[in-house]
């Protein structure tokens, strides 16, 4: 199943996608709650409630707004850095230069802000060159909780996810390395394009799928989940140690190698630049930088 947060008739509506992606089906959630996108659906599947009911037919999906699926989510999004082998590789004498040698002790865990966040085809507004001329995009798969846990084990973490969608952990570079903390080289306004959707775990595997990235249609980035340096479960339990996760907390997993400053020179994104990530069982996440 494939939940959707858009605005039809300028009104924002949940509802479920089509298996071909060309209809939405609304859902009966009142106007107040689905201001809040599918979190309070994933709220009160947490619950055991079952799914609204659907409310009117099926719209085209070329008459609505898509909007990010959760608009502004609960709290800040956990974020996973040097999470794939070769990316560790290409950023180990920038970025990742000050961190343990070895990139599988410990994930680098840092958060975005939930102010952040924007839609798929949502413009990200590039901050101008005297707040940071070094913009990068990373193309990331991104968890969805379900079932909310606090010391969640490696075993049973598969089973407190709700789905997993697209996120672009859009970055300030200079920003980022110039503190001892990455939030505030991650956390510029519309910094996080989150999308289309949200793709529930019993359609996807999340730790068997593939996600790629184009940058003006010129091929950047192409990595497996199953490269991960720390998988999924890994994730979660370490994310939840000490710490409670709810329904609706998201987890970006990571991006693969070919980012903009691993590049020979390093290549930055500048006005007028398309970013389109696509994970396979999902689809596709694209944004313009103005």
């Amino acid at each position: 199943m494939r939940l959707a947060t858009f605005v039809h008739q300028g009104q924002r509506r949940v509802g479920i996608v089509s298996p071909d992606g060309q209809t939405v089906t609304p859902l009966a959630l009142d106007a107040a709650v689905a201001q809040r996108g599918v979190l309070p659906i994933i709220e009160g599947a947490a619950q055991g409630q079952p799914l609204p009911a659907a409310a009117g037919a099926a719209l085209p999906l070329a008459d609505v707004t898509l909007e990010a699926p959760l608009p502004l989510p609960r709290r800040n999004l956990w974020c996973v850095g040097r999470n794939y082998h070769e990316h560790a590789k290409e950023l180990q004498g920038s970025v990742f230069k000050n961190n343990n040698s070895n990139p599988a002790v410990w994930p680098i865990v840092f958060t975005k802000v939930p102010e952040c966040v924007v839609a798929d085809r949502a413009d990200v507004l590039l901050p101008g060159d005297d707040i940071s001329p070094q913009i990068d995009y990373e193309a990331e798969l991104a968890v969805v909780i379900g079932t909310g846990g606090k010391n969640i084990a490696k075993a049973d973490a598969m089973k407190h996810i709700y789905g997993y969608t697209i996120v672009n952990d859009v970055t300030a570079r200079d920003v980022q390395m110039r503190h001892q903390q990455w939030d505030m080289g991650k956390s510029f306004d519309t910094f996080c394009p989150m999308g289309p959707w949200i793709v529930t775990a019993d359609e996807l595997d999340g730790q068997h799928t593939r996600v790629r990235c184009w940058v003006n249609d010129q091929p950047r980035q192409d990595g497996r989940t199953e490269d991960l340096i720390f998988d999924i479960p890994t994730l979660i339990e370490t994310i939840s140690r000490g710490i409670t996760l709810y329904p609706g907390d998201v987890i970006a997993t990571g991006t693969p190698a070919g980012v903009g400053l691993g590049m020979t020179p390093p290549t930055f994104l500048k006005t007028g630049d398309v970013v389109r990530i696509e994970i396979d069982g999902i689809g596709t996440l694209q944004n313009r930088f103005v």
